[in-house]
């Protein structure tokens, strides 16, 4: 009996454009992805929200100052997210490439 109900759930997520079953490793991969794609509409929010301080300012330093901030903080968090993002990749990618050569 469960064969059944799993044959007739392959054909509908087939019918649905599911396709194939996704393995672990390509599930984590796109949920990294959704997640940094996440990040980077952060950064763009955070930039044009610093920006529209800076030029809103009419002078004011104080202003220019927290959008000077606000700019600078959203660079370094974007970086420091792609290099770890990079350097995880590099490392799981040189594993990988030991356990199976």
């Amino acid at each position: 009996m469960p064969e059944i109900i799993l044959k007739y759930l392959e054909i509908t997520a087939k019918a649905a454009g599911f396709g194939e079953p996704k393995s672990i490793p390509e599930i984590v991969g796109a949920l990294i992805g959704a997640c940094l794609s996440f990040i980077g509409v952060i950064f763009l929010v955070l930039i044009l929200y610093g920006g529209f301080i800076w030029m809103t300012s009419a002078g004011n330093e104080e202003k220019v100052l927290k959008a000077k901030k606000i700019l600078t903080r959203a660079t370094v968090g974007l970086l420091i997210i792609l290099s770890a993002y990079s350097i995880t990749s590099f490392v799981l990618r040189a594993v990988l490439y030991a356990t199976t050569s």
